[in-house]
């Protein structure tokens, strides 16, 4: 189980909305200076990302919590976003420069663009289908593991 600290931003019926803390490498890393990833933190800006989770222990607004995801869920939920489209690209591509096999190069070119970008646009497509799909698989989806109590000093 992977897992992330947050604070509860807002409970809305069973659901409570967890804004999570980003985290990067670059505090602890010795190349800060020539990291494209330091570069990037900086400029963007250390943004919250607020995840649903079902409320099964109660929380409210405020409070700091441990949420978690599977491993395997992850990895293949990862796969799906990375290597579908990318896929849809290559397939697409080589499929457009054989259908047109024996014409000009230009044309042959056009075909293997033309079908890159419609190879593409159809592994975004099934992605979205995947996606709904996967809304409501338990197995993809963050819970709250549990709720971190403050100790006063």
């Amino acid at each position: 189980m992977i897992e992330e600290t947050g604070k509860v931003a807002e409970v809305r019926g069973q659901y409570a909305w967890i804004a999570t803390e980003p985290q990067t490498g670059c505090r602890s890393c010795s190349a800060q200076r020539g990291c494209g990833t330091s570069v990037l933190a900086k400029v963007l800006g250390q943004r919250t990302a607020p995840v649903r989770v079902i409320n099964s222990i109660g929380v409210t607004a405020g409070d700091r919590v441990v949420i978690g995801i599977s491993e395997s869920g992850l990895v293949r939920g990862s796969l799906a976003v990375y290597c579908m489209p990318l896929a849809g690209l290559f397939a697409g591509a080589v499929t457009g420069y054989y259908l047109v096999a024996g014409s000009t190069s230009a044309q042959a070119d056009l075909a293997s663009i033309a079908g890159a970008v419609a190879g593409f646009a159809a592994g975004l497509a099934w992605l979205r289908t995947f996606s709904r799909k996967l809304a409501q698989d338990s197995r993809y989806q963050p819970v709250l593991l549990r709720q971190m109590i403050a100790i006063a000093e």
